[in-house]
């Protein structure tokens, strides 16, 4: 993860509240608006953080969720499912006889196991976190 991301999602983790203002970002982590502003576009396309809007304000509160790893690893897990069909659709082009059909074909093996790991990971992390946090 680039600097100012890393920086204002430890900021936001470390809050009590997990939530912080683009202002109290700026303010704490010595910073301009604009570098904020980019940092938090990017953590909410990687779906690291979310924006909310203060009730009877304007202004925008920046959270980091609970379950935001889970989030994030199972957003990983469709990114896998993607580039797993396009190996696929490779496999059928080349032909899984070929060198490069046959690499395709192992790196869709991988991706695959891959998914499946992670899909029984996340199962026992439900269960886990179950027992530590009721």
């Amino acid at each position: 993860m680039q600097r100012m991301p890393a920086r204002v999602f430890a900021a936001l983790l470390a809050s009590d509240a997990g939530t912080l203002t683009a202002a109290e970002l700026g303010d704490q982590l010595k910073v301009s608006p604009a570098a904020v502003s980019g940092a938090v576009r990017y953590l909410a396309q990687q779906h690291m953080v979310s924006r909310e809007r203060e009730p009877g304000s304007r202004r925008e509160r920046y959270r980091v969720h609970s379950d935001q790893w889970y989030e994030t690893l199972t957003n990983r897990e469709s990114i896998l499912k993607r580039w797993a069909a396009a190996l696929g659709e490779g496999i059928r082009s080349l032909g899984p006889e070929t060198p490069a059909g046959r690499r395709m074909a192992e790196t869709l093996a991988f991706f695959e196991f891959i998914d499946g790991e992670i899909a029984a990971m996340m199962e026992r992390w439900r269960e886990h976190r179950d027992e530590l946090f009721p």
